[in-house]
């Protein structure tokens, strides 16, 4: 039996629950690498990342480097003695930090590798419409999500799932499978096996501002699948013309209605104090939109104090 020693390395919430499922478990973790405090909010306060909270409220020892190949950083990694690091929604690892641990280092992905490599596997899986996806370990090498896998665990991915919802399901599977990987790692060695490149692999490239935008010349299921793809985050955009102004509006919430029409895609119709959305095979259903210096809201309440004109449109 191999006594690990782990450093851990993630910023967000996502990463905090594998963090905090490792402890659970009681493995030793002797050392928590996460992201620099940055200034968010009015006052520009420094904020601390997800992981470094949950690791500080822990008692453990936590290193916050802006540059991951400067010689006093890796004097402190090599001082904690770590035989395996555990990265989880990080940044890309030089070869020397990676390649430091006797038992390597092994990342957890948000996908089926090899499909969805890259830093939004969550949102894409949606957006292509899929029915499953699921988390892989991997042992890092010097490409992005290329490496020998360890294990994978399927996830279902629902109808009406949007990405937060994904995100939390893949966040519970995917700590619980870097505890089964830790367990197989604690035994000795484990069979990995080399990710296979044949067919058509789907990328899981960063969200923009133009790849967010929804183009409502797609079918119904395309924009519909877009929408729930990037709620509730970065959020699906579009271009609202009404009453003689043109404004962002984002749409967190939808449901497609499909039916036969002759409108012109992107014309907004209010029917029984709903508003749609018309585009080719079918029309879109508000549910929660945000327009520019408001909050989120209901279209239920927006219709309280906001009119459409006949000519509304998305563009």
């Amino acid at each position: 039996m191999r006594d690990l020693r782990i450093v851990f390395m993630g910023t967000p919430d996502f990463a905090v629950f594998t963090l905090k499922t490792i402890v659970e478990a009681g493995f030793k973790v002797v050392g928590v690498i996460t992201a620099p405090d940055k200034p968010a909010g009015r006052g520009r306060k420094l904020q601390e990342s997800a992981v470094k909270k949950y690791a500080m409220e822990q008692g453990l020892k936590v290193l916050q480097p802006v540059n991951l190949k400067s010689e006093a950083f890796l004097e402190e990694l090599r001082a904690l003695q770590a035989n395996l690091q555990v990265v989880v929604a990080f940044r890309m690892l030089p070869e020397v930090v990676w390649k430091m641990p006797e038992y390597g280092t092994f990342n957890l992905h948000a996908s089926l590798l090899p499909q969805y490599r890259g830093a939004a596997p969550i949102n894409w899986a949606i957006i292509n419409g899929e029915k499953e996806t699921g988390v892989s370990t991997f042992f890092i090498d010097e490409k992005i999500d290329t490496g020998e896998m360890i294990l994978q665990e399927k996830v279902n991915i629902d109808r009406d799932e949007n990405a937060g919802s994904l995100h939390d399901k893949l966040m519970t599977t995917g700590a619980s499978l870097v505890v089964k990987t830790l367990k197989a790692l604690e035994e000795g060695p484990v069979e990995t096996i080399p990710q296979k490149d044949a067919g058509e692999l789907k990328s899981a490239h960063k969200l923009t501002r133009e790849n967010t935008r929804i183009d409502w010349e797609q079918s119904l299921e395309t924009i519909y699948n877009h929408i729930r793809g990037l709620s509730p985050f970065p959020t699906a955009w579009t271009m609202l013309t009404n009453l003689g102004e043109e404004v962002m509006l984002k749409i967190y919430d939808c449901e497609p209605e499909f039916s036969d029409h002759t409108e012109v895609p992107g014309k907004i119709i209010l029917e029984d104090k709903k508003v749609k959305v018309s585009v080719k095979n079918g029309f879109l259903l508000l549910k929660e939109i945000q327009l520019p210096g408001k909050r989120k809201m209901a279209i239920k309440d927006l219709l309280n104090g906001y009119n459409f004109s006949p000519a509304a449109k998305v563009v």
